[in-house]
């Protein structure tokens, strides 16, 4: 028994052994530190935030509850704990293979600006490389394309001017968006789709046939009505609602192009880059890790 480490106790003309402790203890320690991970996620849940925003390459984000596309807080999370800086995007790149159409890497220049904005560091985000400042952890999460579009109105007057950005739908990041010109006479929108690299097929008109921009087009078909805007009802802004407006017309454009429509104008001027940004405070996440570690370590003395 001694030789295949069993403990030994002879007493009163008996003997007896076991073992078996190490492994006990084992099963002991895994199940507590399940306890550990289930306490580090309800921390988290309490005192965590998560956030996400769509950036145009070269605009700021200021780190304020409005700066956010959508954003959540744990239970006893509060505005005030928000860390205070700004980060600037300076520069996108994205790298496909040429035979896959697969992206190969994402990578996203950013500076980062403190509270004082009296220091400037530069930094770069990947997609598993994010960005850490305090306890916030800033993911690179997506990315797309925004077209930089000028309606001009019956009056020549510029209506609405700037990137627009568009819903990537498969692989080749073809594009789908909504261009709304409230402040236009009479008010007009556009619903559009960005083809990064132009081509043609059968049936389903216009593809892209490669994720980066070697022959964009930006294809529009012009509404004009009321965009229901003033109603107070929400609506995407990735969408518009054509059942209360008239189709005038359809168009498709090349960077620097202009379609004149009954109406007005829309210019094409070309495009920049978009990035969705993901805002993480996980404040137990070292509790959860710790506790998987444990986890893991108890488990395998107990099999073993």
């Amino acid at each position: 028994f001694k030789s295949k480490r069993f403990r030994v106790l002879e007493k009163d003309n008996s003997i007896s052994a076991e073992k078996g402790f190490m492994r006990e203890t084992g099963n002991l320690f895994f199940h507590l530190a399940l306890i550990l991970i289930l306490l580090g996620i309800s921390f988290s849940s309490l005192f965590g935030m998560r956030g996400e925003a769509i950036l145009n390459v070269g605009e700021r984000f200021v780190n304020t509850p409005t700066s956010y596309d959508s954003l959540t807080y744990g239970k006893l999370f509060k505005d005030g704990k928000l860390i205070n800086f700004t980060i600037k995007l300076d520069k996108f790149d994205a790298k496909y293979n040429i035979e896959t159409n697969a992206p190969e890497d994402y990578t996203l220049n950013v500076t980062l600006l403190d509270g004082d904005f009296s220091t400037a560091q530069k930094h770069v985000i990947k997609v598993n490389s994010p960005l850490t400042i305090g306890n916030t952890r800033i993911y690179l999460q997506a990315n797309g394309y925004s077209p930089i579009v000028t309606v001009r109105d019956s009056k020549g007057n510029i209506a609405l001017q700037g990137p627009i950005p568009f819903l990537p739908q498969d692989g080749n990041l073809r594009s789908i968006g909504a261009i709304k010109a409230p402040d236009a006479d009479p008010q007009v929108g556009f619903v559009g789709s960005f083809v990064p690299t132009y081509a043609r097929s059968n049936g389903n008109g216009a593809i892209s046939i490669f994720p980066q921009a070697l022959d964009p087009r930006l294809l529009l078909s012009v509404w004009s009505g009321d965009l229901g805007l003033d109603t107070g009802i929400p609506q995407s802004v990735y969408r518009i609602d054509t059942s209360s407006m008239q189709q005038i017309g359809l168009k498709s454009l090349k960077p620097g192009e202009t379609f004149t429509y009954s109406g007005g104008s829309i210019t094409f001027e070309g495009y920049m880059k978009w990035v969705n940004l993901s805002f993480v405070d996980d404040p137990g996440k070292n509790y959860a890790l710790l506790g998987a570690i444990v986890a893991i370590l108890g488990l395998l003395a107990s099999l073993f």
